[in-house]
């Protein structure tokens, strides 16, 4: 074998059969290396995939200046256009406060914009940039999403507008407060990522490798915990439905129960009679709500809505759309160790 070349492989065909394999046997400086040419083709798929990504996108990422009434700056951020005449969906707490301002691409183009809705729970709003014949990003759903898929994101950090960075998919489910939301409600099923998010970003778009937007920047962790821990509101069937609503100019109507709690695992013996291995433990419940006046308790564990199982207080809010509202639902919860049900009609969450 000549030096510098990988080890012979065994001949299948020439009846020896080789014992376990172990690896490469190490020589004086360690086990040989891989070929270099490997680590060239990988950098080579990835950058191209980014570069691809980043070009079909860019032009759809706007930088959003905010305004208020004498023109005067308030604020900054990102957003995404959706559709042809102009239609931009952001984060709401970027526009929270403005009425609009002036969006710019990447093109050099800068145009008005008005806010035509926001939803804070969610953390998305929508706005109109005036003109048309704009280029709309494609939507994908962050449902099929997978821990450690690549993905891109694309905003204004700093004021740098179009700028690229890239990471994975960190983590999926996690829960997030969110800004200026009513009372400590909770965004639920929120993208983690590691793609570098600095402010100004929010409101921009998370990509994966097809170039479909599957995510909305909203939060990033620190910076005194450092970087690479990003947070996005993913793109899905339900934020699907609040966009829709936001850009119709509907005011998006949530479910009310009238409870405060968290998250709490139940002892191994009442999971295995219940069937629930943890739930919402009930804190606090304000005696005229839908809740109180079906007998829910502090101490409860509610373990069911409407026959779909909670296990924190992220779903708990997540099923507690406006199709609840008005209808009699079956609450599961857990007593003193056993499982009991009651009945509530939710109303319409007060606006705050």
């Amino acid at each position: 074998m000549a030096a510098g070349t990988l080890p012979e492989q065994a001949d299948p065909d020439a009846g020896h059969q080789p014992g376990p394999q172990t690896g490469p046997a190490p020589g004086p400086w360690g086990p040989p290396a891989a070929p270099a040419n490997v680590d060239e083709a990988l950098l080579d798929a990835y950058s191209t995939t980014v570069s691809w990504v980043a070009g079909e996108l860019l032009g759809s990422v706007a930088a959003l200046r905010l305004e208020d009434g004498a023109h005067r700056p308030t604020g900054a951020g990102s957003g995404v256009l959706i559709s042809a005449d102009g239609l931009i969906v952001t984060a709401a707490h970027v526009v929270r406060g403005s009425g609009g301002g002036t969006a710019a691409f990447v093109s050099g183009e800068e145009v008005p914009f008005v806010v035509v809705g926001t939803d804070p729970p969610s953390d998305l709003a929508v706005v109109r940039a005036s003109g048309n014949g704009y280029q709309a990003a494609r939507l994908g759903d962050a449902s099929r999403l997978r821990v450690g898929q690549l993905v891109v994101a694309i905003g204004n950090p700093f004021g740098f507008e179009g700028s690229v960075s890239a990471g994975v998919v960190s983590a999926l489910g996690r829960s997030l407060p969110s800004p200026n939301g009513p009372g400590s409600r909770l965004m639920g099923d929120v993208i983690q990522t590691d793609a570098a998010l600095h402010p100004g970003n929010s409101g921009g778009a998370l990509a994966n490798s097809s170039a479909e937007v599957v995510g909305i920047n909203t939060a990033l962790i620190g910076p005194w915990v450092g970087q690479g821990l990003g947070m996005a509101v993913p793109i899905n069937a339900r934020t699907r439905t609040i966009v829709g609503s936001l850009a119709a100019g509907r005011r998006v109507k949530r479910a009310y129960l009238g409870i405060g709690g968290g998250p709490r695992p139940l002892p191994k013996a009442v999971a295995a009679a219940t069937g629930y291995a943890r739930g919402v433990e009930v804190v606090s419940v304000v005696a005229s709500s839908p809740a109180g006046g079906a007998g829910i308790r502090p101490r409860d564990v509610i373990v069911s809505l409407d026959g779909q199982t909670v296990t924190d207080v992220g779903g708990l809010q997540l099923l507690l759309t406006e199709g609840f509202i008005g209808r009699r639902i079956a609450i599961g919860y857990v007593r003193q160790g056993h499982l009991a049900t009651c009945y509530a009609t939710c109303i319409e969450l007060p606006e705050h």
